[in-house]
């Protein structure tokens, strides 16, 4: 059961926001999603946002301007929210990088969070067919695309499910968990001490363990705070190469991990979807 939260009207068309009884995250959860002017008419495909830490579905659809360039393309977008939350959803409030906002788009195993934090199901299993179910969204035809945290989360579901996007895109994405100290945190209270687990949920490692690829896109700024410590594309881009697999990865000049730096480029990654999905 679905309940409608708000309907705006933009560039022709309508920027909702939606809340539903997640069977995978066993709380309530938050989308957006802007249908483009095209949706009163036909089936169009579907872009999956996917956001980074502390975001929830509200900072893309404010801050990215994406909503423009799907009303040009004919694209759908989805926005879910980066974790469960409400009442009973555990948290650790002092932190930024663990807990509510900061689900990482794994499946936990490790208590208090394995009750709430499967956010890889929910983007991949439970959102696709509710999506398609509810709006006028052409089956199968979908690509992922993600910031930060959500980059990492768009690459990981895209190695893991072959087929299931025509296209993957990210903005700044943690390309590395395993070795990043943001990964570590999260990975080694959502799903323990094994390292091996770990790997389940890391581009990098995916690559290297034989995953395949659909068409991707990477932006990177060169004045992003957190690339030398946190983020690590040449770890990415060197298993790419290694197994000879297309990746493009830009080296943005000057610009840092905001969205600023989204929202310069994001027509371009929705254009790279578009083509992706209508060949």
């Amino acid at each position: 059961m679905m309940k409608q939260l708000e309907r705006i009207k933009e560039f022709g068309g309508w920027l909702e926001r939606w809340e539903h009884e997640s069977s995978a995250c066993r709380c309530a959860m938050t989308f957006s999603v802007y249908l483009p002017p095209q949706a009163a008419s036909q089936q169009l495909p579907v872009v999956y946002w996917l956001s980074g830490l502390t975001c929830t579905d509200d900072n893309v659809r404010v801050k990215a301007g994406a909503q423009r360039y799907c009303a040009e393309l004919g694209l759908i977008l989805v926005m879910p929210d980066t974790s469960p939350r409400g009442e009973g959803v555990p948290d650790v409030a002092e932190r930024y990088d663990l807990g509510q906002g900061a689900g990482f788009y794994v499946n936990a195993t490790q208590p208090p969070w394995a009750t709430h934090y499967h956010m890889y199901d929910y983007v991949t299993d439970e959102l696709p067919p509710l999506i398609e179910a509810n709006f006028p969204v052409i089956p199968g035809k979908r690509a992922i695309s993600g910031h930060s945290m959500g980059g990492h989360g768009a690459l990981v579901c895209a190695l893991k499910n072959p087929g299931m996007y025509a296209s993957v895109s990210a903005f700044s994405p943690i390309c590395n968990p395993v070795i990043s100290p943001w990964g570590e945190g999260c990975f080694s209270a959502y799903l323990g001490d094994d390292r091996k687990a770990w790997e389940e949920f890391d581009a990098t490692c995916l690559v290297n363990a034989g995953a395949p690829l659909p068409p991707a896109l990477i932006d990177q700024g060169t004045a992003d705070e957190f690339l030398a410590e946190q983020l690590f594309p040449q770890n990415l881009q060197a298993a790419c190469v290694a197994r000879k697999i297309p990746l493009e990865l830009r080296m943005q000049e000057g610009y840092d991990h905001s969205y600023h730096f989204i929202a310069t480029f994001i027509g371009e990654h929705l254009a790279f979807h578009a083509r992706a999905m209508m060949a």
